[in-house]
């Protein structure tokens, strides 16, 4: 399953997408991670489904100088991810 969240709140500008990159790895997540014009982050994420938890619970918190305010969560079918990057 893969798991597509959009991230709200002071999530851009703050290092998000660098934490999430280091926490996805740790928990041998593949996806990737990218601001949206709107200012909020989108992230695609597959992998165990109890790291995968693990995983959307950090992005609801997000590093200390971010502030989430909602995240909303969608299932798709699996893609061949191989890595978790960083998109522009």
């Amino acid at each position: 399953m893969r798991f597509c969240l959009t991230i709200r709140g002071r999530v851009q500008g703050v290092f998000f997408r660098k934490y999430v990159k280091e926490i996805a790895e740790e928990f041998g997540i593949r996806g990737f991670v990218q601001n949206l014009p709107d200012g909020s982050v989108y992230c695609e994420a597959q992998g165990e489904k109890n790291q995968v938890e693990l995983f959307m619970d950090y992005c609801g918190e997000g590093p200390p100088m971010a502030k989430v305010t909602s995240v909303e969560v969608e299932t798709k079918d699996p893609l061949a991810f191989t890595v978790f990057e960083i998109r522009k």
